[in-house]
């Protein structure tokens, strides 16, 4: 591990100003950032403790609105998010282990980086995240847990984030502070595609801090669903949050976006549009609703499978958020 200098910063200015100096990282809950230090995935020459700023209020005044130092057991717990966003309090439940969610911070959380096994090798391999211009490792080899929705042919990763699938369906914006001011960022467009450029992961600017998220308006009628390989303590292989709103059983509007299938949530547009006026109760047409936004997938050799499973996935949501 690469020698850095470590600070506490008193203010968000003072962090601000740290982020000015090229080499500078940030590190709250921690549960993220040792990892990438252990791995070499970062080598900061200077690392700025934030856990002490003021950014873990959670507010309810007509916006929910959640400080990015919130850790996630506590926005779990909170009496509005577990009645009014149960998408949201699920995907924060079935995330990491009940130590991790103590520690782990809703900034950090959305900031995340790939779980795919060549980015995270023990052994540096040819990764573009990595090593920008080296190579993709994954479209080569194993690719059975890789994307099937916006991948390019510098990466074919996914995004391991359960929390960043429910902001994505709840329309939340991401509020982010730079010297210029604050920039509000949409949930669904935070995580960047690949392209020709997959070492940037956000839309986040090197000298920008998280300082919370917003959620527009209550979601009684939500699903957050998980489909992993254990039940405890691993990343989703495909998972998927609903938001609906209904008149009885009828859905009467949809949100959906879906996690392990892309470099970031992906929003299932047309089956959004396609689902208004079908009943909860009617699985064929549900399914039929949502394949409709799967004429763009482009599974690679090992993960057809991802296909099936992401729409079963996306229609039980769908039938669970009443």
């Amino acid at each position: 591990m690469k020698t850095f200098t470590y600070h506490r910063a008193a203010d968000i200015p003072a962090v601000l100003e740290a982020l000015a100096t090229p080499g500078t990282q940030l590190i709250a809950g921690g549960t993220e950032m040792v990892n990438w230090l252990k791995e070499g995935i970062e080598s900061p020459a200077r690392l700025v403790d934030i856990s002490g700023l003021p950014l873990t209020e959670i507010t309810t005044d007509g916006v929910l609105r959640i400080g990015a130092l919130a850790r996630m057991s506590d926005v779990a717990a909170h009496p509005a998010v577990d009645s009014d966003y149960p998408v949201l309090r699920d995907s924060l439940l079935r995330a990491a282990s009940a130590q991790l969610r103590n520690m782990a911070t809703i900034g950090g959380n959305l900031q995340q980086r790939t779980r795919c096994p060549y980015f995270r090798s023990d052994t540096l391999v040819a990764c573009n995240k990595r090593a920008p211009g080296s190579g993709c490792s994954a479209s080569l080899g194993d690719t059975s847990g890789q994307a099937i929705f916006g991948w390019s042919e510098s990466c074919v990763a996914t995004h391991p984030s359960d929390l960043a699938v429910a902001l994505a369906a709840l329309d939340a914006v991401v509020v982010v502070q730079g010297p210029g001011g604050e920039r509000r960022i949409s949930a669904t467009e935070f995580h960047r595609l690949p392209g020709d450029t997959p070492e940037v992961h956000t839309e986040l600017a090197p000298d920008e801090l998280i300082v919370a998220v917003e959620i527009p308006s209550p979601a009684p009628h939500s699903h957050y669903l998980k489909v992993r390989e254990r039940v405890s303590y691993e990343f989703a292989i495909v998972s998927a949050a609903a938001v609906v709103s209904l008149d009885g059983d009828t859905i009467t509007s949809a949100r959906i976006a879906l996690g392990g299938v892309a470099h970031r949530p992906w929003r299932l547009t047309a089956a959004e549009s396609a689902s208004t006026g079908v009943s909860l109760s009617d699985r064929n047409a549900l399914a039929e609703a949502v394949a409709l936004s799967f004429t763009d997938a482009r599974p690679l050799a090992d993960n057809g499978y991802k296909v099936t499973l992401a729409q079963r996935t996306a229609v039980r949501a769908l039938e669970e958020a009443r």
